[in-house]
């Protein structure tokens, strides 16, 4: 094919692989300035992706666990758009696109990278061309919403990922090598899998972590920035990126999509404000093994504290071992990242920490960034 699709994100991951590309920084959080603490206003009743199945409600009659794929394609695809990406005039890159309102396109903010809106088109379904402008992006989360003015478009329920279990059936929708409108299906393989992504061929990058969805629906360049769908072609997830055995390998049925509540919370913020806010403790966290009685766990070890944030008000200290926030597990230093930064601005949460040898849970209200 002569169209370059863009680069595929690979993946560090709590996997044992080879040619992985972490980012050297994910092992611990940025300290958090107590002093900058901004809490978004809060989003009006009628704003976008306020409604967790908001979008095209033709999607009916369906069963989450024994989908007809053939429905599905049929309803989804006009969802999804090709995202192609110029640089004075000559194509450089594509990926994929969904439309969460009429006039809004969430992708990943890698898919756009530093281009100008005059550098961005989208095509939808119908093979019509459109320009764009650029909403806002978000390389924290890798997400980016396009605007599109002159027309219509068909925008996608949204499900909440709360409520993705894992072997449920998925679809996976996008434009892979320039291929638009390619469905591919599998399952969900796993949740809440941290993960931090960095593009080949590229310089120095911010990091991107995630407690993404795992899917094995195959995922490859170009499928960046598509949607990843439930039973009932609600989207569950925004697909990110690849795990790879070496460059070129493309797709080995480890793909991962960031979950759609994170979509949607950042989507919100980028549409309003051009700019989102990142939850934060206000520690740094390495990967650490806590001694619980006789039993040993994994955990997200605190290695230091920032004076007068949310963690340093909630009595943690450093050598702390947190080992699960609000119940989910935070197995390494990734995990707890990637779980914070899916979260509001604002919210208290509950860490359960080992210190000691002693289990006590800790309340904590986050802050931004």
């Amino acid at each position: 094919m002569m169209r370059n699709s863009l680069p595929a994100r690979t993946v560090a991951a709590a996997i044992a692989m080879t040619a992985l590309i972490p980012l050297t920084s994910c092992s611990a959080t940025a300290p958090m300035n107590p002093e900058d603490v901004k809490t978004p206003a809060p989003v009006a009743s009628n704003s976008p992706l306020t409604s967790p199945t908001s979008g095209n409600s033709s999607v009916t009659s369906c069963s989450i666990d024994d989908p007809s794929w053939t429905t599905l394609a049929e309803k989804v695809s006009p969802s999804v758009v090709s995202v192609e990406v110029s640089s004075g005039g000559h194509p450089v890159g594509e990926g994929s696109g969904v439309a969460v309102d009429e006039h809004h396109i969430v992708t990943n903010a890698h898919v756009v990278g530093d281009a100008t809106d005059s550098d961005v088109s989208v095509t939808l379904s119908d093979n019509s061309v459109q320009p764009v402008t650029i909403a806002g992006r978000d390389p924290i989360t890798d997400l980016a919403v396009l605007t599109v003015q002159d027309t219509k478009l068909t925008p996608i329920p949204i499900a909440t990922s709360a409520e993705v279990r894992t072997g449920q059936p998925v679809m996976a929708v996008g434009n892979p090598l320039g291929l638009a409108g390619t469905v591919t299906t599998g399952i969900v393989s796993a949740l809440n899998r941290p993960v931090a992504a960095s593009e080949q061929g590229t310089g120095p990058s911010v990091a991107t972590v995630t407690n993404a969805i795992q899917t094995s629906a195959p995922i490859n360049p170009g499928n960046s920035g598509g949607a990843l769908v439930n039973g009932c072609g609600e989207l569950i997830g925004i697909n990110s990126s690849i795990a790879t055995l070496g460059p070129g390998s493309g797709s080995i049925g480890i793909g991962f999509a960031i979950p759609s509540d994170e979509v949607s919370m950042v989507a919100q913020q980028l549409i309003r404000d051009r700019r989102a806010h990142h939850a934060q403790l206000g520690i740094s966290v390495a990967d650490g093994i806590a001694a619980r009685g006789t039993q040993r766990i994994r955990s997200a070890m605190v290695a230091s504290v920032v004076v007068g944030s949310p963690a340093h008000k909630s009595g943690l200290q450093v050598g702390d071992h947190i080992i699960s926030i609000d119940g989910v597990a935070t197995t390494s230093a990734l995990s707890l990242v990637g779980h914070v930064r899916g979260l509001p601005v604002g919210k208290s949460v509950n860490l359960l920490v080992v210190r000691d040898g002693r289990e006590l849970t800790v309340s904590a209200t986050l802050a931004s960034d």
